[in-house]
């Protein structure tokens, strides 16, 4: 068979399975929606009245908080029990073992050996001297050669993300990095942030992101690939530039039309005055009575030359102009905003329950993040303790990200990969590239974004290059190359135990007729049911 033969008769017996789930109105997991006004609170283990239930309710758990089920993680769910794993998940270990050929990798990572500000510091000076370059075809390689080693500081970062992602055990971890690097995006093409992109990951958004979201969002303020996106380098008194001040209300914190106006946004911007980037070993030049408010940690620094120290009157309350402690007390004020509290908690219940998320849900949420000081964690056991995050199990359509991360983890378990490559392909095919959101709004995180015609044809062929077992996920290049033989399996004891009991008819129909393991795998991943989570 032909892979275009393939390809058609794939998206044939899916898309029929696909229909029959619609017009039907339901997926594996029940009726389409749920009740709105339901608010009861109940634990996991009240979820099941048989253990085969019980077994369907940890599959749809499992495949909701972490980036996908595999057999290993299911047994390892099964011994704990659901509410035991979903508390350990809550509190990950502070340095998560990761399998050892999959670490080795890590380590070997320029951007894991060396800081950012040194990487940063050697980059723009090479820069530097290759603009200064008399010659024309030397000043080109030089600019070649500068892209290219962006280039592949980038492409490290995006590889870490990704073989966290597969193999990390504190997978709600995992997946609370992905959605703060997505709520406080930054887009790495712009400048040198292909340089800093790993860094904002690994210093900003991983210690916090199960943590206080005061503490997340002080972090994104002072790091410099924030204050690049965001133009707050340029902004100067005098010269204010208001990108960041008002992204930092609508994006990061209140949310649109929360009540902040565009005094608000002035004078934001005002207090963020000096607050920005140095890419240099060197420090300014500064009047006597200014040295001791200057302040440099790495790449981020903030200059009183360049601050405006009038005072200000920011949501309704003053605050006095005294330089850098002006944005902490800002940052408090914002943090603690009843409208920050809704935000946060629609954003995180669209995120884990539904892309309308019940109004009654996400009032407890806020009531919590509130009550807790934002402790991102208490609000997420609220919200994995609701009937409303029971009921939606199975609904949730993956977007690209997930859905290629889920197949893998699925098809290989705690095998490490060789090359990442692949499914950092995959993702740009699909329209959701890692870190490379230009607007600052981050990706959607609804289903109608990602359910084209076109989207689902390319996850057909995705599924088909996994379930055949040649994506090239076990081979390197270089001037050593490497390759292991890794078929995928798919048809293991988590389908035959559990999986199975989940797909509708149709789909099982569907795969009685593959005519080879490979065709079996594809029509599986190619599922609705395995669509969403």
């Amino acid at each position: 068979m032909t892979p275009r033969t393939l390809a058609n008769r794939v998206a044939i017996v899916v898309i029929a399975a696909l229909g029959a789930a619609l017009v039907a109105g339901c997926t594996p997991f029940g009726p389409v929606g749920m009740d709105a006004s339901a608010n009861a609170r109940t634990t996991a283990s009240d979820n099941a009245s048989t253990p085969q239930l019980q077994l369907l309710h940890q599959l749809s758990m499992v495949n909701r908080i972490t980036w996908g089920a595999t057999p290993s993680l299911m047994q390892q769910v099964s011994t704990l029990g659901t509410d035991h794993y979903i508390e350990l998940q809550l509190q990950p270990a502070q340095h998560p073992i990761l399998p050892a050929a999959v670490q080795q990798q890590i380590e070997g990572m320029s951007i894991t050996q060396r800081p950012p500000d040194q990487l940063v510091f050697e980059l723009e000076k090479k820069r530097r001297d290759g603009d200064a370059l008399a010659d024309p075809d030397l000043k080109k390689a030089a600019q070649q050669a500068y892209q290219q080693e962006l280039a592949r500081l980038a492409r490290e970062a995006m590889t870490r993300t990704t073989l966290r992602a597969l193999y990390s055990p504190g997978q709600l971890q995992e997946q609370m990095i992905w959605f703060w690097m997505n709520h406080f995006n930054v887009h790495q093409n712009k400048n040198n942030l292909r340089a800093l992109i790993g860094d904002y990951e690994e210093r900003a958004i991983r210690p916090r992101a199960l943590g206080r979201f005061r503490d997340l969002l002080g972090a994104t303020v002072h790091h410099p690939a924030m204050l690049r996106y965001l133009d707050n380098e340029q902004n100067a008194a005098g010269r204010i530039n208001e990108n960041y001040a008002r992204e930092l209300m609508e994006l990061h914190t209140l949310g649109v039309n929360s009540g902040y106006t565009q005094t608000d946004v002035q004078e934001l911007a005002r207090i963020l005055t000096g607050v920005g980037v140095n890419m240099t070993p060197n420090k300014p030049r500064l009047r006597p009575e200014l040295q001791s408010q200057y302040v440099r940690e790495g790449l981020f620094e903030f200059n009183p030359a360049r601050h405006d120290y009038g005072d200000k009157l920011f949501l309704r309350r003053p605050i006095k102009g005294r330089g850098l402690a002006e944005l902490d007390e800002a940052l408090d004020r914002l943090a603690r905003e009843p409208a920050t509290a809704r935000f946060v908690a629609h954003k995180l219940a669209l995120y884990f329950v539904s892309d309308k998320p019940p109004a009654a849900l996400v009032g407890r949420l806020a009531g919590t993040f509130a009550s807790s000081d934002g402790d991102i964690s208490a609000v997420l056991r609220e919200l994995f303790a609701s009937r409303e995050f029971r009921d939606s199990l199975g609904k949730k359509f993956k977007d690209p990200v997930h859905y290629v991360v889920s197949a893998v983890r699925l098809a290989y378990d705690d095998k490490p990969i060789l090359n990442a490559g692949p499914m950092i392909g995959w993702f740009t095919r699909m329209g959701e590239p890692l870190f490379s959101r230009e607007t600052p709004d981050g990706f959607a995180l609804t289903q109608a974004a990602w359910a084209s015609p076109g989207q689902m044809t390319t996850r057909f062929e995705i599924a088909k290059a996994i379930g055949s077992g040649s994506a090239g996920l076990f081979k390197t290049d270089g001037p050593q190359p490497l390759e292991r033989a890794a078929f995928p399996q798919i048809a293991n004891a988590l389908f035959f135990g559990t999986m199975q009991r989940s797909l509708s008819k149709t789909t099982r129909e569907a795969l009685d007729q593959a005519n080879s393991p490979q065709e079996w795998n594809t029509f599986l991943l190619s599922s609705p049911e395995f669509m969403n989570r």
